[in-house]
């Protein structure tokens, strides 16, 4: 699940410092300007390289939330489909904290699937 959301947001990242015409046009076609995609992918590789470290996993997890958080708002704003735009960010997210939950014993007795009775 983790090795998903790091290779997706690698790849979304990447391509907005390469940025090639469907990025553009897709990042002006959401609101902003040519010159908000680098400052987009350094936010995202950043958070994505902390969610990869073992050490700052939780922390990289809270940021990419943050960061889907606002890829949320911006699809609400700009009234896209439910499903297959406004909840992708949703989808990605539940990967993300699947993922930590399954390789972090902290998160998972933090969030406990069932009530051991403790």
């Amino acid at each position: 699940m983790s090795g998903l959301v790091i290779l997706f947001m690698l790849f979304d990242s990447v391509m907005k410092f390469m940025k090639p015409e469907p990025v553009v046009e897709g990042t002006l076609a959401l609101g902003y300007a040519e010159h908000h995609i680098v400052v987009i992918g350094v936010l995202g590789l950043l958070s994505t390289i902390l969610y990869a470290i073992p050490r700052t996993s939780v922390l990289g997890a809270v940021l990419l939330t943050g960061y889907f958080g606002g890829a949320i708002a911006t699809h609400i704003r700009m009234d896209n489909p439910l499903f297959s735009h406004t909840l992708f960010p949703v989808y990605i997210a539940i990967l993300t904290w699947g993922g930590i939950w399954l390789r972090n014993d902290k998160v998972r007795r933090l969030f406990p699937l069932q009530n051991r009775g403790d």
